[in-house]
């Protein structure tokens, strides 16, 4: 496993991902259309980038859609479909600005066509940038990356080019949404829910788990800062024992 870096004297993922959780239960408790929490939840995403972009984390994934998102009301999943569309054409010009370069995971062919070609666009045009990679997961589920990455090994391996003597933990991940991108060294969830709900299942198998009770519109700086320090007070072991991390440590200084 890669060491996490240390920036300032402080461990620093390399990799957040972020269920955005409690967009409706804010919206209710405020009388307001469950809309109105996801347009607010714009807000805390603006925030969360622009803390770890400063921090020094080199990527973000946003759980945005979840491939069973399409079960909420239509009218629902309609407005969240046009302020989808309407984010990616009004960010795009600030990322590309800001070094950003955006990423869409997830099976894409349920979307409308005219939001397909907005996703393609903001990430043509902010393909070349380095400065930090947002990836936003939108009709996207773990157990689909899972089958989608051995579904295209099946059909490299009945053209012969792939043998399953050459499967390996490290091959299979590059066949994921997410197969060029470090692992996710912290998962956050807010809302108050304990689960990870299908979201890069085989990615996060040693992923420091971050979960608080703030609905998604009030994750804003302070809380992304926090969960932050909190990270970097853990010891990631990786099946070691604490003696152990603390001997190389030591070893490395």
């Amino acid at each position: 496993m890669e060491k996490v870096r240390q920036i300032a004297g402080r461990n620093i993922p390399r990799h957040v991902a972020i269920i955005m959780d409690g967009n409706n239960r804010w919206a209710k408790r405020r009388l307001l259309p469950g809309v109105a929490g996801h347009k607010a939840g714009v807000d805390a995403v603006r925030a969360v980038i622009e803390v770890c972009a400063e921090s020094g984390v080199e990527v973000l994934t946003l759980f945005a859609f979840s491939s069973e998102n399409w079960q909420r009301p239509a009218d629902e999943v309609g407005a969240l479909m046009e302020l989808f569309l309407m984010a990616l054409r009004r960010e795009a010009r600030k990322l590309n600005e800001n070094g950003i370069s955006l990423r869409i995971i997830g099976d894409r062919s349920r979307f409308h066509p005219e939001l397909q070609a907005a996703m393609r666009e903001v990430e043509t045009m902010t393909a070349h940038n380095q400065r930090f990679v947002l990836q936003v997961a939108a009709n996207y589920g773990g157990q689909w990356d899972i089958l989608q990455a051995t579904r295209r090994m099946v059909q490299e391996a009945q053209a012969g080019r792939l043998s399953p003597d050459e499967i390996t933990p490290a091959l299979f991940q590059s066949y994921l949404a997410t197969g060029d991108m470090p692992l996710p060294d912290l998962c956050i969830r807010t809302g108050g829910e304990r689960r990870i709900s299908n979201f890069l299942l085989w990615q996060l198998a040693y992923a420091e788990l971050y979960f608080s009770d703030l609905f998604w519109p009030d994750f804003k700086h302070q809380a992304m800062r926090r969960a932050l320090v909190d990270f970097a007070s853990r010891q990631r072991r990786f099946g070691k024992t604490g003696e152990q991390v603390e001997s190389e440590v030591k070893a490395e200084c």
